[in-house]
């Protein structure tokens, strides 16, 4: 039996980080080739309201799931991100936008440390409209942003063969140029 029920679909400003987020961490993978262009750091949040049936990282959509973030974490993954070979910053989860305590701080604190020396890509399930219409603390979020591969990901659309995506109605997108055009401008390395 093939699951036909789609991910929750959020009004503007229903989620709220504030309202849902534990502040806790999924896992972190230092090191990894995965998550986004070349050499990668990636924190997994803990809590998701999507709810995408066939989600990759299901257990990560409980908000009580892993471990608090900490200061140790945080001097860790700027440890890590010092290494030369390291190109930069995933977020992933969960919901990065649905936990934008822990986000916000490390993001902050990347680009106090390597200014955009590091880039910072991120998954969500919102899409970039959506994005344009949420709280402050999401729209501030997502100005740190280098990459956003935005989208919930629907099981009708799962295609393995996508760069960096699960189903093909998510995007690559460019998040300094679609800011400063006011339209979606897509990842120039897009390839499939």
């Amino acid at each position: 039996m093939v699951e036909t029920r789609l991910p929750r679909n959020p009004k503007s400003k229903e989620w709220l980080a504030k309202d849902h987020s534990l502040q806790y961490i999924a896992d972190y993978k230092p090191f990894n080739f995965v998550d986004g262009e070349g050499v990668r750091c990636s924190l997994y949040v803990s809590g998701c309201l999507f709810n995408c049936p066939g989600c990759y990282n299901k257990a990560a959509q409980n908000f009580h799931y892993g471990q608090p973030y900490t200061q140790d974490l945080e001097d860790k993954i700027i440890e890590d991100l010092s290494q030369s070979y390291v190109q930069g910053l995933t977020l992933l989860g969960g919901e990065p936008f649905l936990n934008t305590q822990v986000c916000l701080k490390l993001v902050k604190r990347v680009r106090k440390e390597f200014g955009h020396e590091k880039d910072i890509w991120s998954w969500s399930g919102y899409t970039w409209e959506e994005l344009m219409k949420e709280s402050s603390d999401k729209l501030e979020l997502l100005h740190y942003l280098d990459i956003l591969v935005d989208g919930r990901f629907l099981l009708a659309k799962k295609d393995l063969t996508l760069q960096f995506r699960g189903s093909s109605n998510q995007r690559i997108i460019d998040v300094p140029q679609s800011l400063q055009t006011g339209k979606v401008a897509i990842w120039d390395k897009l390839v499939h």
